[in-house]
Formats: structure tokens, sequence, C-alpha cells
């Protein structure tokens, strides 16, 4: 426990970019918190995960840590030995459990419209990554959106590669040691909100429920933003 007010460090997910917080930040220093919003490499899980918990490191004080979707994951491993991660925040994201991937979590349970028929495959220095097809982006990732938003995020969306979606968690998750909070869109195209309360339940986190696509963060900044500050408020 802190007297000081924790910082929040918003990770995003996959297809995504650290702006995709834009909302949610403006609430949290509306409110006095100090936020960094990481940008997510999308290359791998652990050294993802590696970067994030640079960031997070070097806070002074502690830190509420926030995951979006495949975000979700990397707090799962880059707070596993942060002494200064006071809680975790999971919108709309993968809990994954050791070994757990993000793939398969997200169809472990039926609902998930992201998949081949959905994503384009890139290669880049032979890696394969992937991007949701511009024409199926609104309905994978942000129905509750209007069509011209949801146009210039599918254009500006970053691609992730392959194997970050398919590695599994290596170490004990942080959750297990950590309280941990987790918002639950029901509208979730990408990630079932079947998986979505399944992780949940599993890792024992306080939830709540947000009629939303998965772009929760985006298009109800309020409901996200208050779960973050009902857990900073919880462990300062």
């Amino acid at each position: 426990m802190s007297s000081k007010n924790p910082t929040v460090v918003l990770v995003h997910g996959a297809f995504a970019d650290s702006s995709s917080w834009n909302g949610v930040v403006a609430l949290l220093q509306d409110r006095g918190y100090e936020v960094v919003a990481v940008s997510n490499p999308l290359r791998g899980v652990d050294s993802d995960a590696a970067y994030v918990a640079s960031v997070a490191k070097a806070v002074d004080g502690p830190v509420v840590l926030v995951g979006h979707s495949y975000g979700g994951v990397l707090i799962s491993r880059a707070a596993q030995e942060l002494p200064n991660v006071d809680a975790l925040v999971y919108i709309a994201a993968f809990q994954p459990d050791t070994g757990d991937s993000a793939l398969g979590l997200a169809t472990r349970f039926p609902g998930a419209k992201l998949g081949p028929d959905t994503t384009a495959v890139l290669v880049h220095d032979g890696e394969p990554e992937l991007r949701i097809k511009s024409e199926d982006f609104r309905d994978v990732f942000a129905g509750d959106l209007p069509a011209d938003t949801t146009r210039v995020m599918a254009a500006t969306q970053r691609p992730v590669t392959e194997k970050a979606l398919t590695t599994g968690l290596s170490g004990e998750p942080a959750w297990r040691r950590l309280p941990s909070w987790a918002l639950v869109a029901t509208q979730d195209n990408a990630i079932p909100a079947q998986a979505q309360e399944f992780m949940a339940e599993r890792a024992g986190s306080k939830t709540v429920r947000v009629d939303a696509s998965h772009a929760v963060a985006v298009s109800n900044p309020d409901a996200v933003a208050d779960l973050i500050l009902e857990a900073a408020k919880a462990t300062a």
C-alpha cells in the first residue's frame, strides 16, 4: 500500500495502438492520475512483456497495470516479478494461465470471428504477421463504433506476429499473486464473452460487464476508466 496515487500503465493489444486509450487517458488525468500508454511492440510474448516491464519498472511509485486484449497476456507476464505493481486490470483481455496462448483461449469457446477468413497474413523478415482485413474490421473489432471511425482504425491498425498469439505463457501468471479486475465486453467478436468470463472467474477477478464490442476502451471509456479507478483506489 502507498499514500501516493498509483500511476496507471496502459497496454494496448493487437491490431491497435496506444491512441486507442485516448478517451480513458483523458478521464484518468482529469481525476489526477499519472498515466503512461505503452507502445506495445506486438512482436512476441516474452519480448513484448519485457518491454512493458521496463516501462512499469521505470515508474517512481506504485503502478496499476492495465491490459486490453493481447495486452492482458503481457501484463500477466510482465508483472511476475515487478515489486511496484499493485493491481492488474483486464479490459476485454486475455488472462492466461501457464502455457495458455491468446489464440488457444480465443478459440476455446464459440463466437470468435477473428480467424483465417477475416485476417490477412503479411511476411516481414521471414516472420508471419497478421492484420484484420479492412472489410471485416468493424464486425470483428469495433461493431459499436461508427463506420467512419472504424475505417480509420482499420487503416491505422498495427499488425501482430503470429507467434505472439500462439506462444504459451511462461511462468506463473501475475494474477495469482496480485488482485485483479476484469471488464467483460458482452458483444465482443474477437474474444468471446464466454471466454472472458471463464478467464476472469479462474483468476478470481472482480468483474464488471459492459454491452460493448472488443473496442470497449474507445466506445465506452467511462466504464473502462471507472474500473481502473476502482482498482487504483482499492490498492492505494
